[in-house]
């Protein structure tokens, strides 16, 4: 790779590697599958990053972590793909992280309420279909946009205006039925 490459990479890839590694994590259920996701994602890009076109690189990096995170599902987990692990709380924490709390709680029981608030809404998540929480992650913890949702998931925009809608819902009702 030349120079240019090294440097096109540093600018377009590195600073969404934590991105990256977040969405990996989410379709792997576990950190140690996300490092090796994310480890193969960017010798992907590194290799395509001379190819890349103007535009949305964060929409197109975030795309080959996602393809390369079901590619290396199938690989590793070919009989049944479980999402919904339990996290350890220090992995649950890592995720949570500058979204679901966005400030530390002020007493300890505030902090067991949000500590629990923050497991109830995680495995809501967990427990939606993959083409729901897939949506639901990249515009809620990621922040893309409809556009950017659609570009790298491969559908249409209303597609996904269905999806979070429906996820939302799930959210609602799944959150409603455990009692609050």
């Amino acid at each position: 790779m030349t120079t240019l490459a090294r440097a096109r990479f540093s600018q377009l890839v590195l600073p969404r590697l934590d991105e990256g590694y977040r969405l990996a994590h989410w379709l792997t259920g576990n950190a140690t599958d996300a490092e090796d996701v994310m480890q193969e994602a960017c010798l992907r890009a590194y290799r395509a990053i001379e190819t890349f076109a103007e535009g949305n690189a964060r929409a197109w990096f975030l795309t080959i972590v996602r393809n390369t995170g079901y590619s290396w599902l199938q690989r590793h987990r070919p009989r049944a793909v479980i999402f919904a692990e339990d996290l350890a709380p220090e992995a649950r924490a890592a995720l949570d992280a500058g979204s679901v709390l966005a400030e530390a709680p002020e007493t300890p029981e505030a902090a067991l309420i949000a500590r629990d608030e923050a497991g109830r809404l995680t495995g809501a998540i967990e427990a939606l279909p993959v083409p729901f929480r897939e949506a639901l992650v990249l515009r809620e913890y990621h922040g893309l946009g409809y556009r950017e949702i659609a570009e790298v998931t491969s559908v249409p925009i209303g597609t996904v205006m269905s999806r979070l809608a429906r996820a939302r819902q799930h959210l609602l009702e799944r959150l409603a039925k455990d009692g609050r």
